[in-house]
């Protein structure tokens, strides 16, 4: 009987991999709240105090109901009156 070996490539390709989906999670969200973190100070340092508020008005409700026209729409609305 003939003895077959494997590569450490083969054998590293049918490890099973198992995705940790609460990890996967809570990277994945940990990144987007720094990130509307850092847009909501970005927001502050760059519009007046009374367009910080609406717009951060408008990422959270964009972000509640699902549908980022909603902040766009205040984002065109200020380019105009700009």
């Amino acid at each position: 009987m003939q003895k077959r070996t494997k590569s450490i490539l083969d054998e590293l390709a049918n490890i099973p991999v198992s995705k940790d989906r609460e990890n996967l999670v809570e990277s994945r969200a940990g990144h987007v709240i720094q990130g509307a973190i850092n847009l909501i100070n970005y927001i502050k340092e760059n519009y007046d105090a009374e367009q910080a508020d609406e717009l951060e008005r408008r990422l959270l409700n964009s972000i509640r109901s699902q549908d980022p026209n909603k902040f766009a729409r205040g984002i065109r609305r200020f380019r105009k009156d700009n």
